[in-house]
């Protein structure tokens, strides 16, 4: 299968990035781009011997540049400004850093050029104010996923629907979604883990199509799918924002490097500067919460691949499990209790807790409830 045309170059290099890691299984990451894994050797090959321009079709630029005089320092300096105009000084310089053999200043003189030509905004630099934040200790430990708030278009509406991991920063998925269904969310997860693997723990917040408006069954059908993948589930608190702030921050830069000074015509459109950027933001955009590194130096294919078939869902023989009836239920010792309808169908397993009466409810691997016979009181 040959690469797509519009994204060969994005392809080959996100291909080849992963391709180095140390301990990558090569003829499964060629499975998963879908392409013969002599084609990926060649890749992998023209960039060892070229670097990233070598990966364009026959095309060739000089790796490093002679020696420039200030005027050119300067004009290099504006140029990226130019095209990134939300990045500050520290980003510009580590961008310049990796893209050419110029001799830079230090981030406050690049700070000094820039507001002698009229490029900094005061105001917009008293909002960048880092803090810190909980990091997962490896790749795919922790992904967060979320919609971007929608805008408008010509016609209807896009909904950016964004995933990245929590250690790296890579963003997974950068999708103009016409809606927030289940449907399309689900599918677009396919291809994510078809490509990528499967994460340890997936966080959300708590609104659809992965959360459910009564917190006391914060489930539905899309993330029970998820849990019998074997991947755990966790919800944001309500009306804490900052536990999703890695993917909100990411939302932050999409609305000002790509959105505010976009006029988009349709959801294809879109797309197009979607995945743009998103290789910028992937391969050359320095992450300060990175040590200006880019994502992509710091993230590495899951070792959990994609299970086609779903597996079988399997308790212990100590279990006492109970299938989710239609409205959610389940029937215990006489007595009836809520669960949730996005379990509907489903067996489930009771497990006794330390507390008399008490016990944990359980889908697979994962809590789902927990319910007290002591205080039971005709639920339904």
């Amino acid at each position: 299968m040959p690469w797509k045309e519009f994204t060969h170059m994005s392809q080959r290099r996100e291909f080849v990035s992963l391709a180095m890691d140390e301990g990558t299984n090569l003829r499964r990451l060629c499975r998963c781009y879908g392409i013969a894994p002599k084609t990926g050797y060649k890749w992998i090959q023209r960039f060892r011997e070229g670097g990233v321009v070598a990966l364009a079709d026959r095309s060739r630029r000089p790796k490093t540049t002679p020696r420039r005089t200030l005027e050119t320092i300067e004009q290099a300096i504006l140029h990226v400004r130019q095209d990134h105009p939300a990045w500050g000084a520290r980003k510009i310089r580590a961008y310049l850093q990796r893209k050419t053999a110029l001799s830079l200043p230090a981030p406050s003189t690049i700070t000094t050029i820039l507001d002698r030509y009229g490029y900094l905004n005061p105001e917009e630099a008293c909002k960048h104010r880092p803090w810190q934040r909980f990091v997962a200790d490896a790749p795919n430990v922790l992904w967060q996923m979320d919609f971007k708030g929608d805008f408008p278009l010509p016609h209807g509406r896009c909904y950016p629907l964004t995933l990245l991991d929590d250690h790296s920063r890579f963003n997974l998925a950068l999708r103009a979604c016409p809606n927030q269904t289940e449907d399309i969310v689900q599918a677009e997860l396919r291809s994510i883990f078809r490509r990528y693997g499967l994460p340890r723990t997936f966080l959300f917040d708590n609104g659809p199509p992965w959360g459910s408006a009564n917190l006391g069954h914060p489930y539905t059908r899309l993330t029970t799918w998820l849990i019998r993948l074997g991947i755990r589930v966790s919800h944001a608190r309500p009306r804490h924002p900052q536990t999703l702030g890695k993917d909100e921050r990411f939302h932050r830069s999409l609305q000002a490097e790509v959105i505010a000074s976009t006029n988009f015509q349709d959801l294809s459109d879109c797309q197009q500067h979607f995945d743009r950027w998103r290789t910028i933001y992937n391969f050359e955009r320095p992450h300060e919460a990175l040590g200006l590194a880019v994502p992509a130096s710091s993230y590495s294919l899951s070792n959990r691949e994609y299970p086609e078939p779903l597996p079988p869902i399997e308790y212990g023989p100590e279990a006492l499990v109970r299938k989710v009836q239609a409205k959610g239920e389940i029937s215990f010792r006489n007595r009836v209790f809520k669960i949730g309808r996005a379990f509907q169908g489903y067996p489930v397993a009771l497990y006794p807790t330390t507390t008399d009466g008490t016990f944990d409810v359980f889908f697979c691997h994962q809590k789902v409830a927990q319910i007290n016979l002591k205080e039971y009181n005709n639920q339904p």
